[in-house]
């Protein structure tokens, strides 16, 4: 396929599915062996300090929850611009995610600190609504002020090889974003193979996404190493072979400080440094941010703060 029809250009129903089904198939064994492998490096106490604050300000910290109220909005917000209020030098988090009718919410809150809010949409989680309800969903949360939207595929259609549609969702939601920053989520515990992970990370980059996501946190597995490799090498090569970066967010069961660094190690060693920085590499999480100051103060203090030092979200 030509590089104009790799940037979001038409294509027959055939030619996405003969373009897909001809990517380079995934070595299973091989993926997970090499995640493995790059999940042991060590990391010196020196480049320890500098990844926990590269990982917080990685952080798209996440509530998403029925019972969320504008006060537990309000306070999550704050914690993002302020993680530890104690310590100035701590970096602020790179967006507030929220459900879109606590859209408004976060943006009078976060006024003026420069985080970006994120607002998951198309019928999150399930992304089972009309066409109609999803945009429109789209629409109210940029209206109300989102600079990045959070959208899910339709994963029965994509597993049912309706390429097509996935794609059409994609680009007509992209529309709907006007300014704000897509990110495509693909729930890869439901996509079962490397080999449709890998697909979906081309056909969204196709579609114009921004990022590619792996999960919603509301299935198992979600975030895993192996999957985010998988998708990582697929923003390398688009790159090579359009010009265009895409962003990558794992998101879901990415907890403890050992966790992130492996993330960012993998990066670094798949990807590249290019995208080790917020604007091309983001970490969805609720409770990872806790553990992040807790090993920051360690390092600086010698000594753990107690576990309630830092707010629980």
């Amino acid at each position: 396929m030509s590089k104009e029809t790799l940037t979001g250009a038409p294509a027959s129903r055939a030619e996405l599915r003969a373009f897909l089904h001809g990517l380079p198939g995934v070595d299973q064994v091989g993926a997970d062996e090499r995640a493995a492998r790059l999940a042991t490096r060590s990391v010196k106490t020196s480049s320890k300090a500098q990844a926990i604050d590269l990982a917080i300000s990685m952080v798209d910290l996440t509530t998403l929850e029925g019972a969320d109220t504008p006060g537990k909005v309000r306070a999550l917000c704050a914690k993002g611009a302020h993680p530890d209020p104690g310590d100035p030098g701590v970096p602020r988090v790179a967006a507030i995610c929220v459900y879109p009718d606590m859209v408004g919410v976060a943006v009078e809150a976060l006024k003026g600190t420069g985080i970006g809010v994120a607002s998951v949409a198309t019928a999150f989680p399930s992304g089972r609504a009309p066409m109609e309800a999803k945009l429109a969903d789209t629409r109210m949360a940029v209206a109300d002020g989102a600079t990045e939207i959070d959208m899910v595929i339709d994963r029965g259609a994509f597993l049912a090889g309706d390429y097509a549609k996935v794609h059409e969702e994609i680009v007509a939601t992209k529309q709907a974003c006007g300014d704000a920053h897509l990110k495509v989520i693909f729930e890869t515990g439901e996509l079962v193979t490397y080999d449709n992970v890998r697909r979906a990370s081309w056909l969204a980059m196709r579609a114009g996404a921004d990022f590619i996501k792996t999960s919603t946190g509301k299935v198992s597995p979600a975030a895993t190493l192996p999957v985010t490799m998988v998708m990582l090498e697929a923003v390398r090569d688009y790159r090579a072979a359009t010009g265009r970066q895409v962003g990558v967010k794992p998101a879901g069961g990415i907890r403890t400080t050992k966790d992130a660094i492996k993330y960012l190690v993998l990066v670094n060693e798949t990807a590249g440094p290019d995208w080790l920085t917020p604007q091309w590499f983001r970490l969805g999480a609720s409770s990872l941010l806790n553990d992040l100051l807790m090993q920051r103060r360690k390092l600086a203090t010698g000594v753990y703060s107690g576990p309630d030092y830092f707010t629980l979200d």
